[in-house]
Order: structure tokens, then C-alpha cells, then sequence
């Protein structure tokens, strides 16, 4: 069987083509608005003020993520075992319903001024959250694995790195906005669909900041998102009345063999490129997290102006950023590097390397020389998770074992995620000049593990050759 694996890239019809369109593409914005369902947190934070501390929010975003790194153990094989479709699901309903509570419980205390304990009470909700949250990386990266060929998934790892970004645009860019159309006193001048927002929900008459909405917004898309999913998103080409075709991933010849949970973590538990991409992407999580929220918090806290370009559109930066990052690391992992992916990760963690270092050197300067610093940094951060996350997973993982592997390595990269989320509550709230220090470790082991698997590529394409 493995004599006969298609390597070479397949020719798919127009009509293939555009059904597998209508399929990734809502579940792409889907899983967006799971990511401003997941961000807004930090929007929150900044509108909240001194009622959210640092440490405070380190906590809470740290509790949330070390849940969502754990909940692969468990969300990973079962999303192996029920299909994509069900995993978007759940994941995009689940995270409607705690972004619920979670606008319930800011009204308590911005409109009520109830006095609860907002560190523990949002820790819960958001590690809930963030439980549901962790199906929709599985379930996207499980969906796809049947409907793109080896040969492909470079520029799929691109498009995975462009839906990052445009959730981190809705999370920032249109949370920000949310806070700003739903104050009582407004401070900046409104677009259109602000004021409209504003109208809509009388906030003139309310005389209090409406900062609820930035949870309920996100609730109300997910749910919306998730109908359509119901009946559009299909885990197979031949659900959709296509044919099944050889991916030739790691799952080739083995298209008949039924589900076996012990077999298929044994395949990825010892599988050392695996264990590696996973150890890298620990180091993505502290890296991303580490410049995207607490850059964001800085510009707030060194007062800068809310309409300045930096603050106003860190989203937007963000997604250009990202999605550069992710077009460009999956056109050259595919068209230079023959679909490996370890050499545009270990190109791009080189690079952070230098950036990171430059971080420590330009805090106290201009914000806006900070800002392209950690921009860079991003297009860096986000294009390696693309390529490691997005589709190193597919490969080495197969389509049998996709939802495993990238569950045990986003797992990872919310273990640092957590890991940074926490310690940079506690030593940012002392000073900002140990931003850089706690970061730049972490670049330069990302590196040198990335370099480790330079000439990695999966099994079964050796086999077909």
C-alpha cells in the first residue's frame, strides 16, 4: 500500500475546489470568533481598569490556559473518534454560553458594583471557557486533513495563520471598538457601526460604561456561526458528494483500519518530531502571548493616547503581521523546502531571536519603535504556528491521528502560554525591564529545537518514493 501513495500535488475539479471552500472558510471564521471569544479578555482588562489588576489578569488567563492546555488530553482523541464537525460544534457553543456568564458577571460589577472576588470568580468561567475553547484547533486541523494533500498543506498552514490573525483583528481591533461605542462618555470619535451599536443599545441613557458587550458580542457571532456550521461543514470529501482521496500523510494505508486510542497515541507519544514540534510550540506559546496582550497593557499603561495608530489598531497590525507571516512561511516551506516545515521555523525563531533581544533596548524609546518591533515579532510567531500547529500536525499525525497531535502540541503551547501569562502578571507588575529578560530564553531553545528537525518530513512519503 505505501508503493502506492500519491506524492505529487493532485488536480481537484473547480466544483472540488470551491465545496471544499464553502467548507473551511465558515469553520476558518468560526474558529476566528473563538479567538475573540478568547481574547477579549484582555480588552476587558484595560476597559476594567484598576477593578482587574495585572495580577489579576495574569491569573485569570493563565488558569484559562493551563486549562486549555490539559483539555487536549482529553479533547484531542476524542475529536479523533467523533469527527471535526461535532468537536466545532461544541466548541463554538460551549464558549458562547461562558462568554455569557462572563458578561453577566462584568455587569454585576461595573452596573451593580456587587463586590465578588473577580479574580476567582473569572478564573472559573474562563478556564470553562477555555476547555470548549481547545476543541476548535483540533477540529479544524482534524476537517482539513481529509480535504488537503501533503503537497497543499504548506499554503493550508497559510490560511491556518491568516484565521489566527483575523481572530486576534476581532478580538483587539473590534473588542476595542465594543469598549469604546458602549462607554457612557465618549472619549474618541465613533465609525458608523459604532454609532449604530450605541443607538441600538440606548447607551446614552445609561450612564455607565456598558463593557458587558464585549462578551456578549462574541457570544452572539459564535452561536450564529455555529447554525451555519450545522448544516454546511461536511468532515469528509465524500460527505459532500466527492470522492476520498490518499493525503500519502502518516495515515496512508491505513484508511481501513478502525479507531484504536492505545495504537495511535503510542504512534504520537513516541514520536520524536512530534515531542520536538511540541517542544517548540511550548516556546511559541511563551513568545505570542508574551508580546500580543502585554503590549497592548503596556500602551495602557504608559497612558498613550487611545487614537494613536499603535493602540488603535494593534489588531489590525496583528493581522496583517500574521497573515504575511503565515502566506510566507507556507509558500516557502512548500515551493523552496519541498513541504518540510522546519526550516521556515527555525528561519523565523532566528529571527525572533534578534527581535526579542532588540526589545530590551528600545522599552524606554519611542512606542511606536516598540510597536514595529513586536509586529515583527508576531509575523515571526504566528507564521512558525501556522506551519508546526496548523500543518506539521496533518503530517505526522495523519489523518487518523490529526485531532492527537495537534491537541498534545497546542497543548504545549497554552503550558507556556500559561507559563508566561502568570509569571509576567507577577514580574511586570514590579517593571517592564523584565519583558525582554523573561522572553529571550525562550526564543533561543525555540531555535535550536527547530533546527533539530530541519529534514523532518513524514514516513510515509519516504516509503512512497
Amino acid at each position: 500500500m505505501a508503493n502506492s501513495i500519491v506524492l505529487d500535488k493532485p488536480v481537484h475539479s473547480h466544483a472540488f475546489r470551491f465545496r471544499r471552500f464553502l467548507n473551511w472558510f465558515p469553520m476558518g471564521l468560526t474558529y476566528a470568533f473563538l479567538y475573540m471569544g478568547r481574547y477579549n479578555l484582555t480588552v476587558s482588562k484595560n476597559a476594567l481598569g484598576d477593578l482587574m489588576t495585572k495580577t489579576d489578569f495574569g491569573l485569570i488567563f493563565g488558569a484559562g490556559t493551563i486549562t486549555y492546555a490539559f483539555a487536549f488530553l482529553i479533547n484531542g482523541p476524542l475529536t479523533d473518534r467523533i469527527g471535526g464537525k461535532k468537536a466545532i460544534l461544541i466548541g463554538a457553543i460551549g464558549s458562547a454560553l461562558m462568554n455569557i456568564l462572563l458578561g453577566i458577571f462584568t455587569y454585576m460589577v461595573v452596573a451593580k458594583q456587587a463586590a465578588i472576588n473577580i479574580a476567582l470568580i473569572f478564573s472559573i468561567i474562563y478556564s470553562f471557557n477555555m476547555y470548549c475553547q481547545s476543541f476548535g484547533a483540533v477540529a479544524i486541523v482534524k476537517v482539513n486533513s481529509s480535504w488537503f494533500h501533503v503537497r497543499e498543506r504548506g499554503i493550508f498552514g497559510g490560511i491556518f495563520g491568516i484565521l489566527i490573525s483575523m481572530g486576534i483583528y476581532f478580538a483587539f481591533d473590534w473588542g476595542v471598538a465594543i469598549v469604546e461605542a458602549t462607554r457612557a462618555v465618549v472619549a474618541t470619535e465613533l465609525g458608523f457601526i459604532q454609532v449604530g451599536l450605541r443607538n441600538l443599545l440606548n447607551i446614552d441613557t445609561a450612564g455607565v460604561d456598558q463593557t458587558w458587550w464585549v462578551f456578549f458580542i462574541p457570544a452572539i457571532l459564535l452561536g450564529a456561526f455555529a447554525i451555519i456550521e450545522l448544516f454546511l461543514l461536511k468532515d469528509k470529501p465524500s460527505e459532500a458528494g466527492f470522492e476520498d482521496f490518499d493525503t500519502a500523510d502518516a495515515s496512508s494505508g491505513e484508511e481501513d483500519e478502525p479507531f484504536n486510542l492505545g495504537i495511535l497515541l503510542k504512534k504520537i507519544l513516541t514520536n520524536k518530531i512530534i515531542i520536538t514540534i511540541a517542544l517548540i510550540e511550548f516556546c511559541t506559546g511563551v513568545l505570542r502571548n508574551g508580546i500580543m496582550h502585554w503590549y497592548l497593557i503596556f500602551t495602557n499603561e504608559i497612558n498613550l493616547s487611545p487614537d494613536h495608530f499603535m493602540r488603535a489598531h494593534w489588531g489590525l497590525i496583528l493581522m496583517l503581521a500574521g497573515s504575511f507571516g503565515g502566506i510566507f512561511a507556507g509558500f516557502v516551506s512548500d515551493k523552496i523546502f519541498g513541504s518540510r516545515r522546519g526550516p521556515v521555523a527555525a528561519l523565523f525563531y532566528g529571527l525572533m531571536v534578534v527581535l526579542t533581544f532588540a526589545m530590551g533596548f528600545v522599552l524606554d524609546m519611542n512606542p511606536f519603535i516598540l510597536g514595529a518591533i513586536v509586529s515583527f515579532m508576531s509575523l515571526c510567531v504566528i507564521g512558525t504556528h501556522g506551519m508546526l500547529s496548523g500543518t506539521a500536525t496533518m503530517d505526522f499525525g495523519g489523518r487518523k491521528g490529526a485531532a492527537t497531535a495537534v491537541g498534545l502540541i497546542d497543548g504545549f503551547v497554552y503550558l507556556g502560554t500559561g507559563l508566561q501569562s502568570i509569571s509576567l502578571g507577577f514580574l511586570l507588575s514590579k517593571s517592564w525591564g523584565y519583558w525582554s529578560p523573561f522572553l529571550l530564553p525562550f526564543a533561543i531553545l525555540g531555535f535550536i529545537l527547530a533546527v533539530r528537525i530541519w529534514y523532518a518530513f513524514p514516513q510515509a512519503k519516504r516509503k512512497g518514493k
